[in-house]
């Protein structure tokens, strides 16, 4: 298992201990540095969240990182390689809680087009809950396979460009359906005219999404 040691991150805007940790999980061949630009858009929604945008731990090119070699598609292979990749973010998750002394409950997991396909791997297989998971672009791997291996059923939102080549808008539809049929609690955005990217909206929604989760589990007896 490799392990992850570095990327980007940004601290609390409130100058105060962290209380909840954003991990953003960037999607393939890119790295920490582009999705840590989330924080700079949630962080007056999210005053008191440490947010971490590590590199996937495999190189694929001049900075440029991946979770896991995207050298076939098939349901089979992407379900192994999300297997293949989760126990480093999995170390990494336990690192940093520990290192600030929260819990699962205070975690949201972000992810894009590869990065998503972690997000949910991870997300679904914690131990305890997560907050929230919040996956743009992206796909469920493994469904077969899920209701078996999941753990933990975290609020999920899914949000996807119907004019996207790179992951087809079917995904979001597939892994709602699936998601949904296994009891996990899934809200779907589709943004109309939107490739593979994230949009205003989409964003909005991502905040206001892990915004309401966080306060919810604050509220939790």
């Amino acid at each position: 298992m490799s392990k992850i040691v570095n990327g980007s991150s940004r601290q609390p805007s409130s100058g105060k201990p962290p209380r909840q940790i954003v991990l953003l999980l960037h999607g393939y061949g890119s790295n920490g540095a582009d999705l840590i630009s989330f924080a700079q858009m949630w962080q007056a929604a999210l005053p008191d969240a440490l947010f971490l945008a590590p590199n996937a731990p495999q190189s694929c090119g001049h900075q440029a990182y991946q979770w896991w070699p995207l050298t076939a598609f098939t349901p089979q292979a992407l379900a192994a390689g999300a297997a293949s990749a989760a126990g480093s973010i999995d170390a990494f998750i336990d690192r940093k809680l520990d290192q600030y002394g929260l819990t699962d409950e205070s975690l949201a997991i972000v992810g894009f087009s590869q990065g998503t396909m972690m997000a949910l791997h991870v997300g679904l297989r914690r131990r305890e809950q997560v907050a929230a998971v919040v996956g743009y672009s992206g796909m469920l791997t493994g469904g077969p396979e899920l209701s078996e291996q999941m753990v933990t059923k975290p609020p999920v939102l899914l949000v996807h460009g119907d004019l996207d080549q790179v992951v087809p808008v079917a995904a979001l539809h597939a892994a709602k359906s699936e998601l949904g049929r296994l009891g996990v609690p899934v809200t779907a955005h589709v943004s109309a005219g939107i490739g593979h990217t994230v949009d205003p909206d989409g964003l909005r929604m991502g905040v206001e999404f892990i915004a309401s989760n966080f306060s919810a589990e604050r509220k939790a007896p």
